[in-house]
């Protein structure tokens, strides 16, 4: 009795270390979403032990477990992991002519065929565990990092890390770390931007549950049994149709509807806005049941839509891919989710630095790069007409700052995803796939850093983390003039943030640009402006309207001299010129911006030389 007694004791508290003790690692990745299995990766390639916890069977979030295989934006901007993403969908489609299979974007792919991609990206990282079936359920911050407590298959689980990543679709963890964030809309008396109402509401974009339809050949019936309380009349104006009758929607026609999304090996992503399986509801602030309630009517919304098209559309033969989504109702793991809590960061991005960024600092301390336009839906919102002011125009492409990703007041934490610290009418640009993605690798860029040396979070600095983003294949600025892999085009994005030859934006209907404008001659005026920012008591002593070959060999000799930096002689920046793949070397005519770019990058490297804080002022 006594040996029982002493046994039950000794397993017991065997039990209760292993509990408390739990899996220890350096990065703790929540969410294996879009940013979150890029942050693990590029965390884990730089030598951190991370472990992304995911609560479903895929990674990806957004571009697989919930269905939205259709990219938006950044054709001409592949960056990073997200750059990676992409070949791999080439590789196994064959081309990238392949993917363009529907209209709304020139990427599309089987949501499978991306989870698999994923999965095979993380299983090669050494230094990565990717958890699955894993939900979070609390996090708590104690005197080295976290522990944070997670369900496993029903079991509850203790995960100790020193940096946690939120890559939740809701921004849960951040909200759970004690994090200040808002939700819905701002007034412009808060945001600052001419661009918003002059409401302050907590009105959110719609959801969606994306279905991913299959062709089962003309003589099939695929019907799904008529959904409860079914009204066709929501769906009339979907699509052109007789029974639309009204006045302002212009709807395509169904064919066109269906080519939307329309993806390899005869499947259709349905993530139709108008009229179509957009659902308006608010669940961020909900409990677990709430959100289950409410998103078993998005998932209704949808396969109403679905019953449409088959029964009222002649679509019979379309029904739900049965090689997609292993689970019972053949419909994602999860809902797209376009809007959540946005943090209050240690900068807040709006759009007013998207329009005009040179007036601003920001655009120094980038760390990725997105092209599509503020694009924000709220055609399910019951009272749409409220929202009239949501009326936005054009914009450039941007670049996002690094400080989005730092709460304010809480350390050791780093919120990701579509939580990131942005206006609400950011948020209808930067919650794309491809910037969402960027985030997540910038993210696991600054944790590995942090944890490897040792630091704090805000002790690294701007330009360690976009030089790594750089060697990894990321943008900093938003230029099209060069693509990444070009030999110049390191150099052009370091002269960009460091600001001496500014990029001109532009919005060109859906596709926004920004050129560095590389094979125009460089302008005095422009440069002079550009030098005293960075150099104020250098005195440039140059006339004229262009920058001559001769006079850019003067000029970095004299910023050599003025800066103590040796070996930077007029021999020196003529031999440059052949070794650096520069045109033939003719002294007296005008310079190109690309030329200017790429010599004073090379000589006097004032992107490792002048650092920025976090607003992008040189420290």
């Amino acid at each position: 009795m006594k040996n029982r007694i002493i046994l039950s004791v000794v397993f017991a508290a065997l039990f209760f270390c292993s509990a408390c003790s739990g899996p220890k690692t350096e990065v703790l990745v929540i969410g294996g979403s879009a940013s979150g299995v890029a942050a693990g990766i590029q965390s884990a390639r730089l030598g951190a032990k991370t472990i992304i916890l995911e609560e479903h069977l895929w990674l990806g979030g957004m571009l697989t477990s919930a269905g939205v295989s259709a990219v938006d934006g950044n054709y001409r901007m592949p960056a990073g992991i997200f750059g990676e993403f992409r070949d791999s969908l080439v590789a196994h489609y064959g081309s990238l002519g392949a993917l363009a299979t529907g209209w709304v974007s020139n990427v599309l792919f089987e949501p499978s065929v991306g989870a698999r991609i994923y999965k095979n990206m993380a299983a090669r990282e050494p230094n990565l565990t990717v958890q699955y079936e894993t939900k979070f359920i609390s996090a708590e911050k104690t005197a080295t990092g976290w522990k944070v407590v997670a369900d496993h298959n029903g079991k509850q689980e203790v995960f100790e890390a020193d940096i946690l990543i939120d890559a939740t679709e809701l921004g849960d963890v951040a909200k759970a770390c004690g994090v200040k964030y808002d939700i819905g809309i701002e007034d412009r008396n808060i945001s600052g931007e001419a661009w918003a109402g002059d409401k302050n509401c907590d009105i959110i974009q719609d959801l969606t549950y994306a279905m991913i339809l299959k062709d089962y050949g003309p003589e099939a019936d695929m019907t799904i049994e008529r959904p409860e309380n079914y009204d066709p009349s929501l769906f009339y104006c979907s699509c052109k149709s007789q029974n639309c009758t009204d006045s302002v929607l212009k709807p395509w026609d169904f064919d066109m509807v269906m080519r939307y999304g329309k993806l390899p090996n005869n499947k259709y992503m349905i993530n139709w806005p108008m009229q179509g399986n957009d659902y308006y509801t608010n669940i961020i602030e909900m409990d677990e049941k709430g959100r289950e309630a409410e998103l078993k009517k998005a998932k209704h919304r949808s396969l109403c839509y679905l019953y449409y098209m088959q029964h009222e559309l002649g679509s019979k033969n379309l029904g739900l891919a049965d090689d997609e989504y292993p689970t019972e109702d053949l419909l994602p793991f999860i809902p797209y989710h376009r809007e959540s809590r946005r943090i209050q960061g240690v900068v807040r991005f709006n759009v007013n630095q998207i329009l005009r960024p040179y007036d601003y600092t920001l655009y120094r301390t980038g760390i990725a790069v997105g092209d599509y336009p503020v694009d924000h839906h709220h055609q399910a919102y019951p009272n749409q007409e409220e929202l009239k002011s949501l009326t936005f125009g054009p914009v450039p492409s941007y670049n996002v700052p690094m400080g989005v990703l730092l709460p304010k007041e809480v350390t050791d934490l780093i919120v990701a995803e579509k939580s990131v610290s942005v206006s609400n009418i950011v948020n209808g640009c930067t919650r794309l796939q491809p910037v969402v993605t960027q985030l997540g690798q910038a993210a696991g860029i600054l944790a590995a850093l942090a944890v490897k040396e040792n630091r704090e979070l805000r002790e690294v600095t701007v330009r360690e983390v976009q030089k790594v983003l750089l060697e990894n294949g990321g943008y900093l600025m938003p230029y099209i003039d060069l693509p990444k892999d070009h030999p110049h085009f390191k150099a052009l994005q370091r002269i960009g943030v460091c600001g001496i030859l500014k990029g001109e934006g532009r919005s060109i209907n859906w596709a926004n640009e920004t050129w560095f404008r590389k094979d125009e001659p460089v302008g005095v005026s422009e440069l002079s402006q550009g030098l005293a920012d960075l150099y104020p008591t250098f005195k440039m002593e140059v006339s004229g309207e262009y920058l001559s070959v001769e006079e850019t060999e003067n000029l970095l000799v004299a910023l050599g001299i003025f800066l103590e930096k040796e070996g930077i002689t007029a021999e020196h920046i003529r031999k440059a010129w052949g070794d650096l793949g520069l045109r033939d070397y003719k002294p007296n005519r005008p310079v190109s911006r690309e030329e200017f770019a790429v010599l004073f990058d090379h000589f006097l490297t004032p992107f490792d030389m002048i650092r920025v804080d976090i607003n992008g002022m040189p420290v």
